[in-house]
């Protein structure tokens, strides 16, 4: 099995590094290019044009691996939801990212039509799952589960459209998004294999190797944008592992950094509308360290090191 395992990370590692060199120039040519936010940091402004829609391959690519290796994972039903969210999530991030391009500015979806379709897909999968599983979760150091009966409905659809939306707010520097999703996806294969549930492993080892790949083109400076395409399937691909996983919990520590992207944006929002003040300088919060002095690159590092940390204290508690 741990030939399986090294195939699928380094055949969509591989296929990533071969395909981006000739995904890129073809975006630039049918110009798909990014829209930068006008109420975004000035420095931002040379990477419009820079071609988006970049998560498309670290979406695919890990599906064709499964198909080749393993397609009898298809027939498992964890496999499947995780696969259905990484797509539906994605189908929703390339709609938005479509009309982003063809409208040369950056609206896309209404977000009320956005978040109503994130919704429908949590409900969607809270129901394909409830039917054969627990709707008890697992908590750290404690033997036995807790049980939230109806209650979990209300966590799953929570996971699902929290953590798209928490992982979307992220993707705002330069190879930020990517690392950190790596670094959360990391957690949850050795979770799974703990688990001995080998065609999930395998589905989450090609996800990361697909997503190391676009990782050399996306860092500073990045040669392209994943989009909402990229940021909102690995949303659905964390929350649904989680869900699978009965690791759900353990999301807010090993995400913990797009938990503080998302409560930063919150802050932000809440505070200025009561009293017109601004808490950060500008948020998500990676925007307020840009502003504050720091080189796009060291807080790119400086988030992925405190992901690091996070993951490593989420995988012991998931093991213990």
């Amino acid at each position: 099995m741990f030939i399986k395992y090294a195939l699928s990370f380094g055949i969509s590692l591989a296929a990533t590094l071969c395909v981006m060199p000739i995904l890129i120039p073809f975006l630039h040519k049918i110009k798909f290019g990014q829209s930068i936010r006008k109420e975004g940091p000035q420095s931002h402004m040379k990477k419009t044009g820079t071609p988006t829609m970049g998560g498309i391959v670290f979406v695919i690519v890990p599906l064709l691996v499964m198909a080749i290796l393993d397609h009898q994972a298809f027939f498992s039903l964890d496999v499947l939801i995780v696969m259905l969210a990484y797509l539906g999530y994605a189908l929703i991030g390339f709609i938005d990212d479509y009309l982003i391009v063809v409208q040369k500015k950056n609206d896309g979806l209404k977000p009320a039509v956005k978040f109503a379709m994130q919704s429908v897909l949590a409900v969607l999968f809270y129901f394909i799952y409830q039917g054969m599983a627990s709707t008890a979760i697992d908590l750290p150091f404690i033997k036995e589960p807790l049980e939230l009966g109806i209650f979990y409905f209300a966590l799953v659809f929570i996971m699902f459209t929290a953590e798209s939306n928490a992982v979307n707010l992220t993707d705002g520097l330069d190879g930020l998004c990517a690392g950190c999703s790596v670094i959360a996806i990391a957690p949850y294969i050795v979770f799974a294999l703990v688990q001995k549930n080998s065609d999930l492993a395998l589905l989450l080892l090609a996800v990361a190797g697909a997503l190391l790949g676009y990782l050399k083109f996306n860092l500073h400076p990045a040669k392209i944008f994943m989009g909402d395409t990229g940021s909102l399937a690995l949303g659905g691909l964390l929350a649904a592992s989680a869900m699978v996983l009965k690791k759900e919990l353990l999301l807010l520590i090993i995400g913990a950094v797009f938990l503080i992207e998302t409560l930063s944006v919150v802050i932000q929002v809440t505070s200025y509308k009561l009293t017109r003040k601004r808490v950060f300088k500008m948020a998500p919060i990676h925007h307020h360290f840009e502003l504050s002095g720091f080189k796009e690159t060291q807080v790119v590092l400086l988030f992925w090191s405190f992901g690091l940390i996070c993951a490593v204290i989420g995988c012991w508690f998931g093991v213990m």
